[in-house]
């Protein structure tokens, strides 16, 4: 199995091999070779015919998909588009008699049109490059120990396979044994490998580096991380952006009412003032060169070119970004909404204290643990997994709950043994369960802490009083400091306690905490920042904060290489669970917003320019059609600059691109 880096291909090589892998392409070059074979006789003397035939047939090769792409726009479009100018602004100068003219018209179109089908060819190969990460056969162990080695598409889930050090990962599987560092850059943007242990989660695509791993496939190769993370990219290069969609519509109204202005321009001033309609500077020229540099080919590439060297650019990092529209918003926010536990924190917390305060006399040593551990061990949520982990370490039996249900963001119940219990936050109990004064004195102490105070009860005794601590991430401090410098505002919207939300919010270095917030108290809280501030961003797990992430303008989930859901709820996805992105795609999303504005002033200046010298008499057919390729490339290098750009914030790291 190759593990060899996947080979980068000059750009100049890689235009000439997409010109001559194409027939309308190739027939362009060939158009061009005849061009300038023509300018050639042209220049050393040849006859006038020999010139013509060169031109003519160049005008024929390269003018045959211009031509059938225009009567498609007109036959079933119903409107004038690009390619119709193009054939009526060679059609008038064959008229004229400007036969070179006419075939550097077609030639100059035509290199425009197939840079632009290169950038985004480009894009697709970046995203067919990633896919080619994941190995197309993979080590197989069969039962009796034995290794086969498999085409990926003919595995099963739950077969098992060998990954030896210095392979790539065929599958999305479960570590079942062995220890290594897998480099998971290609999913995630980490940096460093991490390592993994028997339990532990590994994407196809990614690098082991050390150790032989036994793994169990969990995901076929059709639906593995890495095939979703690139259909999900390659579904939002197709979605269009609101000034995407702006500039279409305004081609469609600007195209057709240039066109007409030139005619009117054409046979205006002959008829109305006796000027000249043929000749090299007649009128009619004049109208030709204005249909020329009428066409919106640089306005219409100007934007999606941008938006997809920047998309390719963020998932090239481990950063799914689901269409332009986000990038748009991105640029626009001001205000950052954080979930705490799990984003702002580890999401990994530990029980710190276990306070036995049970007083029927009847129930065995430590029963709250047990109670709670039994109710929790059917939830997925960090503190549940704290509670049950600590029970397990005491050596204490769990026994299985029944009836289990969820107290929205407020914990559970269920019955065990018998017995209903209930596993949930000081403030239910304050509502639902009356207690002395001295637990709540308790709870009070914990929570001044900056613990989650969890309190458990059976039959309305009750019978446990437990805190539970998670630790801010190491990163979230300075990444709140570089949204902060950015000019963004930073809120926490969490259903944790005041105190513990505050503390956190001290230690991460957070605006403002919004705290003991129910689910839909926090799509409240989002629909007020909205009307504060206008878009809002709104970064959680992708499963629990579902609701606030759908209110949100643009919603971000955390580790979306582990979670499928995280992948569909959100607008952006973070495949790992680094918080330092952030700033990147914020700086990014501005960076392209630049961009696109640039690009835009930039086509309508070259317009300007050569639409007053072409009523002026100045220019020539060939520099208006230069021009208007000239802007068109420019803006396409100009946007494809996005695919690389590094950050002056993240200097210190070296950004890697597709």
């Amino acid at each position: 199995m190759s593990n060899k880096p996947l080979a980068k291909e000059h750009p100049i090589a890689g235009f000439v091999r997409f010109v001559l892998s194409r027939r309308e392409t190739a027939l362009s070059a060939v158009a061009a070779l005849l061009t300038l074979l023509g300018l050639a006789l042209s220049l050393f003397g040849a006859p006038d015919w020999g010139g013509a035939v060169c031109f003519a047939l160049a005008i024929a090769v390269g003018g045959i998909p211009v031509a059938r792409h225009g009567w498609q726009e007109v036959r079933l479009a119903h409107r004038l588009g690009i390619n119709t100018l193009m054939v009526i602004a060679v059609a008038g100068a064959m008229l004229i008699g400007e036969w070179a003219e006419a075939a550097v018209v077609v030639v100059l179109f035509s290199l425009g049109e197939a840079l632009e089908g290169y950038a985004a060819d480009r894009s697709r190969r970046a995203l067919a490059d990633l896919l080619e990460l994941a190995p197309p056969v993979a080590l197989r162990l069969l039962p009796d120990g034995e290794v086969q080695e498999t085409p990926v598409e003919q595995l099963a889930v739950g077969d098992r396979v060998l990954v030896r050090p210095g392979d790539r990962v065929s599958v999305d599987g479960i570590v079942r044994a062995g220890q290594s560092g897998v480099d998971q850059a290609p999913i995630t943007g980490e940096s460093v490998p991490v390592d993994k242990q028997p339990g532990d989660e590994v994407f196809a695509g990614t690098i082991n580096t050390s150790g032989a791993l036994e793994v169990e496939v969990t995901r076929l190769a059709a639906d593995n991380t890495l095939s979703r993370m690139v259909k999900l990219v390659q579904e939002a290069q197709s979605r269009q952006s609101p000034v995407q969609r702006f500039i279409d519509r305004f081609a469609r109204v600007y195209t057709p009412a240039v066109a007409g202005v030139a005619a009117l321009l054409a046979v205006g001033p002959p008829l109305l003032f006796g000027q000249p309609f043929w000749g090299e500077h007649g009128w009619l020229m004049r109208a030709l060169q204005m249909l020329v540099i009428a066409c919106p080919c640089a306005l219409v590439i100007s934007t999606p070119v941008s938006l997809v060297s920047a998309m390719t650019n963020a998932a090239a990092r481990g950063v799914l970004i689901k269409g332009g529209r986000y990038l748009e918003e991105l640029s626009r926010a001001r205000v950052f909404a954080f979930d705490k536990t799990g984003t702002l924190t580890e999401g990994r917390p530990v029980t710190t204290d276990v306070v036995d305060i049970c007083t029927c006399g009847e129930c065995p040593e430590e029963c709250g643990l047990q109670h709670a551990a039994a109710v929790e061990a059917q939830s997925s949520h960090p503190v549940a997994r704290a509670l049950l982990a600590e029970a397990l370490a005491r050596g204490i039996a769990v026994p299985g709950a029944q009836e289990v249900t969820v107290l929205s963001g407020r914990g559970m119940e269920g019955r065990v043994n018998g017995a209903q219990v209930t596993v949930a936050s000081h403030a239910h109990f304050d509502e639902h369960f009356p207690h002395q004064a001295s637990i709540c004195q308790r709870a009070d102490e914990l929570a001044a802490q900056g613990k989650t105070v969890i309190l458990v009860q059976h039959d309305g005794e009750l019978c446990g009083l437990f805190g539970v601590a998670d630790a801010p991430r190491s990163g979230s401090r300075s990444v709140l400091a570089a949204l902060q410098a950015l000019g963004i505002r930073t809120v926490m919207l969490t259903g944790d306690h005041p105190i513990v939300a505050t503390e956190i919010g001290r230690q991460v270095g957070i605006e403002e905490v919004r705290a003991g917030l129910l689910p839909e108290e926090k799509v409240a809280a989002v629909a007020a920042l909205a009307e504060t501030y206008g878009v809002v961003v709104m970064v959680g797990d992708g499963v629990n904060d579902a609701p606030a992430l759908a209110r949100a303008d643009v919603g971000i989930a955390m580790g979306g290489a582990g979670s499928a859901q995280a992948m569909e709820v959100a607008d952006v996805v973070l495949m790992g669970d680094d918080l330092t992105q952030l700033p990147f795609i914020v700086w990014l999303s501005r960076k392209t917003s630049g961009t696109v504005k640039t690009n835009i002033a930039f086509a309508l200046a070259v317009k300007a320019a050569i639409f007053a010298l072409a009523a002026a008499g100045l220019a020539t057919l060939w520099m208006t059609i230069a021009a208007d390729v000239g802007a068109s490339v420019a803006v396409i290098l100009n946007g494809m600059r996005l695919r690389g750009v590094r950050t002056r914030m993240a200097g210190r790291e070296r950004i890697r691109t597709i």
